[in-house]
């Protein structure tokens, strides 16, 4: 018997694989909360699959997602970022991703983690919404909007309000899983 998933990820062995095993689940530590975020602000006017087809390649043209190397990134970096054909080459997401890194580590100083201030904004755990039909899902909700705001305050780049509640879906901050999708209740 195959097990039921969400609409979203069927048919492509690396979406499923990704369904599996991380959509969702709840993370709490601040690179891996870094490394979603970087994708994510690459994804902007992507699929999500193509990002996670490219996720190797940023990790090796990112530093393993090390937001303290990205924070010091110097021209010459960001230029060779530019001609690496395994990434999303767009340079104000490069760029972006030096700027967030900053700020990233900012918070990190002024509320000990960035889980512990992004974390705040749900109450320290995840929303579990009822999801029937992925499509039917919000693209934002009231909560990404604030976090989005926040985000853009503190000197975030693209982290609008559907970016960020995608970051909030894949980091388990809301569960979105379909109800009757096997992960629905294992996270």
């Amino acid at each position: 018997m195959t097990k039921k998933r969400c609409g979203w990820c069927e048919g492509d062995q690396l979406y499923e694989t990704y369904h599996d095993n991380e959509w969702g689940v709840p993370v709490y530590d601040d690179a891996t909360l870094f490394e979603f975020l970087l994708l994510e602000t690459f994804q902007a006017g992507l699929s999500w699959i193509t990002i996670l087809r490219k996720r190797e390649n940023f990790r090796l043209a990112f530093d393993d997602f090390d937001h303290q190397k990205i924070a010091n990134y110097n021209q010459h970096k960001l230029d060779s970022l530019m001609l690496d054909a395994g990434i999303i080459r767009n340079k104000l997401k490069i760029q972006s991703a030096v700027t967030n890194a900053q700020a990233f580590i900012k918070i990190q100083k002024e509320f000990g983690s960035f889980s512990k201030y992004i974390w705040a904004f749900v109450d320290g755990k995840p929303i579990q919404n009822k999801v029937i039909n992925y499509k039917t899902a919000p693209p934002t909700t009231e909560i990404s909007d604030a976090l989005s705001k926040d985000l853009k305050k503190r000197g975030f780049k693209f982290v609008g309000s559907t970016i960020v509640y995608a970051h909030m879906q894949a980091t388990g901050m809301v569960n979105d899983h379909e109800i009757d999708c096997f992960r629905y209740h294992e996270v």
